[in-house]
Parts: structure tokens; C-alpha cells; sequence
């Protein structure tokens, strides 16, 4: 019987940090016309620069929005209108995001779902009326796109993308159509209650489960529910993680780190 994978989308699959950082910036702009409209281009390439350092914290797409306002207000001091924000670096951003995130969010007056739904807005307006500039902005990484095509596999995405997004970048930048109903995206619920459903499917019992990863937080979430001891777990070393993090993945009996040949080999 052939192995089940789970995957994440970006990060695992999908370089897709050019396109996130651009939308963010051009969501920030709508969201605080006031702060960002003196922010010339290269400000704003020096925004994107820093958000490819910074990309690792991101779990879902709308804090990229918080990201490059920050970045603003480190950038420029006489922007700053959060508590953290002073005397902080984009190392101190990596080591503390989880604790700055909720601060921000209520001194800025944020919510979730409203930036949810500006950042997929901006993105829609931007590969309806662009598609071209869009798609360049996502590369799969080498080798993907053929492991996807011949994998001996099943083959499930889990990821925290709108689903709209990751379908369309499967069909016409990689060329593999997933069907729809193996895409688990943002909405689908937390990644663990996703792989408690998959491994439950009558048609997968008895399959091996593997599921990838970019993000360790992920990962050590599935290793805490004693339901999915049955999943074996890889961390990825080309995607949105830090060196400290796969160091510290390599201290889990429960993840392989794995390497980007390694896993186009597997899926085949």
C-alpha cells in the first residue's frame, strides 16, 4: 500500500516569500495610508529584504502585515506607535514574535480576520490584474514540481495559505493538479485535527503516515497529541526555518530534518 504525505505548502513546496512580502507591503498601504505614504521604493525593497530574514516567524500570511509596520517603525522612529518597538532589531523580532504579536495587535487595534481579508484582497487584485509579476514572485523549489508529478504517493497539502492561492500555484506555475479535496488550507483548523482526520479515513488505514513541515512549532504541536505517534515527522532545511531551529529539531527522536533531494526522492 503507498505511503501518505502530508505537506505544507510554503516553505516545503512553494518559495513564496518575494510575493508574500510584496503583498504585504501594498496591503500595509491601504491599511495605514497615513504611515506609508511617504515609504518611496526603497524603503520598500528594503522592507522585502527584511522580510526574507524575518519569514521563519510567520505561521499565517496576515502577520506579514504586522511584519513590514514594524519594520516601518524600527525603520523610522518618528513612526513608532507600539510599546515594542523601540530599541528592537530583526534578531529580536526572530526570538520573541509570539510575545510582540498579541502587543501590537491590540495597541494597533488589529483584528485577524480583517487582515485575513485585505491581505487575500490585495493578493486577487494583484494576479487578476498582473498574473505575469504575480507568478514570478513564487518559485517551487528545484525538483518539486516532477517529484509532485510522478510521486508513487498520496499525496495532501496542509497548509495555513488560502487554499485559492496554493491551488493556482500548483496548476500553473508547477503544473500538478491536487484535487481540491486534498487541499487542506486556512479555515481547515488546526494542522494536528487535520492529520487526526486524514489518519482516521478508512482508505488510509494502514498507510504510512509522513508529514513535512518548515516550521518546528508545527511539528512540536503534532508530537504533544499522543493520537498522531503513529506520523512520522520532517522538518525541512530549505524552507522558512533558522539554523537554531533545525539544531534543536535534530534533538527530537520524533523529527528527521530532512534535505531537499532527500525529499523529492522519497515522494517518487
Amino acid at each position: 500500500m503507498e505511503d501518505l504525505y502530508a505537506l505544507d505548502f510554503d516553505g516545503v513546496l512553494c518559495d513564496s516569500c518575494g510575493e508574500t512580502a510584496i503583498s504585504a507591503v501594498k496591503a500595509a498601504k491601504l491599511r495605514w495610508p497615513e504611515m506609508f505614504a511617504s515609504v518611496d521604493s526603497s524603503l520598500e525593497d528594503w522592507m522585502v529584504d527584511q522580510m526574507q530574514i524575518i519569514r521563519p516567524v510567520v505561521e499565517t500570511g496576515y502577520e506579514c502585515l504586522l511584519l513590514v509596520r514594524l519594520l516601518l517603525e524600527i525603520k523610522i522612529p518618528s513612526r513608532r506607535t507600539s510599546s515594542v518597538s523601540k530599541g528592537l532589531t530583526v534578531e529580536g523580532i526572530l526570538d520573541n514574535w509570539l510575545n510582540i504579536k498579541p502587543v501590537i495587535m491590540d495597541e494597533w487595534g488589529e483584528k485577524r480576520d480583517e487582515l485575513i481579508d485585505l491581505f487575500g484582497k490585495v493578493r486577487d487584485d494583484w494576479l487578476e490584474n498582473d498574473l505575469t509579476t504575480w507568478m514570478a514572485a513564487n518559485r517551487f523549489y528545484p525538483g518539486v514540481p516532477d517529484a509532485l508529478k510522478f510521486a508513487s504517493s498520496e499525496l495532501y497539502i496542509v497548509t495555513t495559505k488560502q487554499g485559492r492561492f496554493a491551488d493556482l500555484l500548483l496548476r500553473e506555475l508547477a503544473g500538478v493538479t491536487i484535487p481540491p479535496e486534498r487541499i487542506y488550507a486556512l479555515g481547515s483548523g488546526p494542522k494536528v485535527e487535520t492529520l487526526k482526520m486524514l489518519q482516521k479515513r478508512p482508505e488510509n488505514q494502514g498507510r504510512k503516515l509522513h508529514f513535512v513541515e518548515d516550521r518546528l512549532a508545527t511539528l512540536k504541536n503534532v508530537i504533544k497529541e499522543p493520537e498522531l505517534n503513529g506520523w512520522n515527522l520532517y522538518l525541512v532545511d530549505w524552507g522558512f526555518n533558522t539554523q537554531k531551529e533545525r539544531e534543536e529539531a535534530a534533538t527530537y527522536s520524533r523529527i528527521q530534518v530532512i534535505q531537499l533531494s532527500d525529499f523529492t526522492k522519497k515522494l517518487k
